[in-house]
């Protein structure tokens, strides 16, 4: 991946000096030329194309973002209630992430996310501790974090 990005950049500034114009919009579109050279040729280099994991990098911020508002008014309702009407609850989540980085990653997320906090990390690394502010179902809020963070984290990590 790393191959690519630096091989892309190269022709890109190719181009530049080719052109003779040392402008953003000439770096453009040797970018561009650029990814489609590396797309022509894409067999001949190892793993998928790096576009398609920096595409990942792009949704799992949309997906924090857009988790993140969500958390922030559900918390915000449930303070500006006369009653407070919580259910706090210490859960278990399983996960299926390896690399301590993948773990941390989604250790920020949870904590990051209003209402909820990542206590502990087991000793062999496959148990998050998370303390949830207001919860229904601990299945419901383990299935929801494997289908958000975690499916997201691993189309990042992963080839």
């Amino acid at each position: 991946m790393a191959f690519q990005i630096l091989l892309n950049f190269i022709i890109a500034f190719l181009w530049m000096f080719i052109s003779g114009s040392f402008s953003a919009s000439t770096f453009i579109i040797g970018w561009l030329i650029g990814m489609l050279l590396i797309f022509m040729t894409r067999r001949f280099f190892p793993g998928s194309l790096y576009i398609r994991r920096i595409w990942a990098i792009i949704k799992l911020t949309l997906l924090f973002f857009k988790e993140l508002m969500m958390a922030n008014i559900q918390v915000f309702m449930l303070v500006i209630k006369p009653k407070l009407a919580i259910r706090p609850a210490i859960f278990a989540y399983p996960t299926k992430l390896t690399s301590d980085w993948e773990i941390t990653l989604l250790s920020s997320l949870i904590t990051l996310t209003p209402g909820t906090i990542v206590m502990n990390v087991s000793e062999d690394k496959k148990t998050l501790y998370v303390h949830a502010l207001d919860i229904d179902d601990v299945d419901e809020a383990v299935i929801d974090i494997r289908d958000s963070f975690e499916k997201a984290i691993m189309e990042v990590s992963r080839p």
